[in-house]
């Protein structure tokens, strides 16, 4: 994977890709002062790009700074349109995206209240983020011996670059390990979400996931929630705990990079008699469908290139 192309929007600003840099003082780097988001854009079957749910995502990216307390100096709208000429100039048909706002240069201190924030836009070409296999096959997942942030510890309905050193961690622990992705609990012990990614469990295919307690809403888990009851299936958001995970027929993460991606094992426990599940399938073809522009009922979804 390279991150390189020809240029990253800098507050308001199309500039090289070399030249998107900041200075080794900014709040950002020493404090994870920022946050940011991760979108897709998909080579569609008409041969058009379209971006997938970016007003829901820009709506998240705005609302995380309105949680941290320094808000996007830039209008949802220009984001929007700012994405879009990002992929155009860039000449991408399919591409991940990544919006970041950040404290700069300014006072050093946990106080920083005159600093600028900052907006950088950029995109490059990504494939499945756990792996072509992981999404054909499913995925070896463990549970992590760290736990997911508590509501009053940090603020979990932001995607805050400082609350990731807690999903850095998880995840480190669970490659090392031999793992694919790590599984996270909450203060109570409940199933939260992975290090970045939300889960699913399946049983008698009645889908279940975890509430929006002390998780990130997720886009891709809202989309797989309306999908599977508009094909009939009953969904419930409550929680579960670890030994119902071990015991499910069918498990899965969504998320903007892993998409839908099925878990085949569990902390060495195999999840089901078959990985992807017959309800995995249904929602992942479903979902494939959906983000590639054939299902015309969610082309609300797509934002043309």
């Amino acid at each position: 994977m390279s991150l390189k192309t020809k240029t990253i929007w800098l507050d308001g600003e199309m500039v090289p890709w070399e030249d998107a840099k900041v200075h080794v003082l900014t709040h950002a780097l020493h404090y994870g002062t920022g946050y940011f988001e991760g979108i897709r854009c998909y080579a569609l079957a008409d041969g058009r790009s379209g971006v997938f749910r970016l007003g829901e995502h820009v709506r998240r990216f705005s609302d995380s700074g309105r949680i941290l307390g320094f808000p996007l100096p830039f209008a949802q709208e220009q984001i929007e349109r700012a994405i879009v000429d990002v992929i155009r100039v860039n000449g991408l048909k399919e591409c991940y995206i990544r919006p970041l706002a950040f404290l700069g240069l300014g006072e050093m201190g946990l106080y920083a209240p005159t600093n600028p924030v900052h907006v950088i836009i950029a995109a490059w070409s990504w494939g499945a983020y756990l792996g072509e296999e992981g999404i054909k096959h499913g995925i070896r997942a463990k549970v992590s011996s760290y736990t997911r942030h508590h509501v009053n510890v940090m603020m979990t309905k932001s995607k805050v670059s400082g609350n990731y050193v807690n999903s850095v961690l998880a995840k480190t622990e669970v490659k090392k390990a031999g793992y694919d992705e790590a599984i996270m609990l909450d203060t109570e012990g409940y199933v939260a979400e992975a290090s970045g990614e939300n889960i699913f469990i399946i049983r008698e295919r009645r889908v279940k996931t975890t509430p929006l307690t002390s998780i990130l809403p997720g886009i891709t888990r809202d989309s797989i929630v309306t999908l599977a009851r508009d094909k009939g299936y009953e969904v419930v958001e409550e929680r579960f705990t670890r030994d119902e995970l071990y015991t499910a027929d069918e498990a899965f993460f969504t998320g903007t990079a892993a998409e839908v991606t099925p878990i085949r094992e569990v902390d060495d426990r195999k999840i089901g008699s078959v990985c992807p599940g017959p309800v995995t399938s249904d929602l992942q073809q479903t979902f494939f469908a959906v983000i590639k522009g054939k299902e015309r009922a969610y082309a609300r979804w797509l934002t043309y290139v």
